[in-house]
């Protein structure tokens, strides 16, 4: 497919190649940051991570993404070496020495650290934890709306691998993303245990239907900080919002349907299952949501 888009597709830029990158306290050349191959994240995709997004010199929300991240660790008993405030001291020092001011993305990650031996015992990690934060200077280029395609490939039980981690381990999404490429989509829209639409491979994933907002009742994906900063300017502003159940049929034959996420903040889709969805273009809800979130953002950085 010549035209493949994706929801993290940005504008080249040359800077990039000279951008430091914060390893375990130091900052270094692109081309030196590596973390060991008896890294827990390398060996077992063992670890936790945030993406965190930059405009006018104040990143978004950072409070709630470093909580989440300890909230996140703690959850898979990963005992962070760093507090909350050397956390932020961690990524306002990579952000300074990279002089980043606006559209820039942080991926900031921590792993269980090293082992002393190839095998799965966290016991084995004994020089942990690792942490990383790659600062790109990242400008969103999304040059046509999201094709999506539904795949076999579920949102879990939160026993299994709970979706609502942040966790390294990727392989179930990037499974669902190959599965919607070879149907000939941008992305993968994953149904959950109960056949119910949930979220894509990256993003949370919303509908509109007769001027009401619909996203997945949150039990199964990725409970993510721009899909609450919707749902709240929804409510907000007048705007019927329901966290809910749906089909694919309620999809199918909806008004318009949008991604969200910290990169894109929402970004409209054109297309499921080869099925237009309104007029294939950004809808007038998507619209009127990302002038309002757009506003939220510069009160934010005031």
């Amino acid at each position: 497919m010549t035209d493949h888009v994706t929801t993290h597709q940005a504008e080249e830029d040359r800077r990039n190649e000279e951008i430091l990158i914060y390893v375990d306290g130091r900052l270094v050349p692109r081309e030196k940051a590596t973390v060991s191959v008896y890294d827990s994240g390398f060996m077992l995709g063992d670890g936790v991570w945030e993406g965190i997004r930059l405009y006018d010199g104040k990143w978004a929300f950072l409070d709630q993404h470093i909580e989440r991240l300890f909230e996140a660790a703690k959850a898979i008993d990963l005992e962070m070496h760093l507090t909350p405030d050397e956390v932020k001291k961690a990524l306002l020092g990579t952000q300074k020495a990279n002089r980043m001011i606006t559209d820039a993305h942080a991926r900031l990650m921590v792993t269980r650290g090293v082992k002393v031996r190839p095998f799965q015992h966290p016991s084995l990690s004994r020089s942990g934890p690792t942490m990383v934060i790659i600062m790109e200077h990242s400008k969103p280029k999304i040059p046509r709306p999201i094709r999506l395609a539904t795949v076999p490939h579920l949102r879990g039980l939160p026993m299994t691998q709970d979706p609502k981690l942040n966790s390294h381990s990727k392989l179930n999404c990037i499974l669902a993303c190959i599965a919607a490429e070879k149907a000939g989509a941008d992305e993968a829209l994953m149904l959950d245990v109960h056949g119910f639409v949930n979220t894509t491979n990256a993003c949370n994933f919303f509908i509109v239907r007769k001027g009401a907002v619909w996203t997945s009742t949150g039990d199964y994906c990725m409970n993510g900080i721009t899909r609450q900063k919707v749902i709240d300017l929804c409510q907000a502003n007048d705007i019927p919002v329901f966290e809910r159940n749906f089909s694919l049929v309620d999809t199918y034959s909806a008004d318009e349907a949008f991604l969200t996420g910290t990169f894109g903040a929402q970004t409209p889709v054109g297309s499921i299952d080869g099925r237009q969805i309104g007029t294939g273009q950004m809808g007038q809800m998507t619209e009127r949501l990302r002038a309002l979130y757009k506003d939220l953002i510069a009160r934010e950085s005031v």
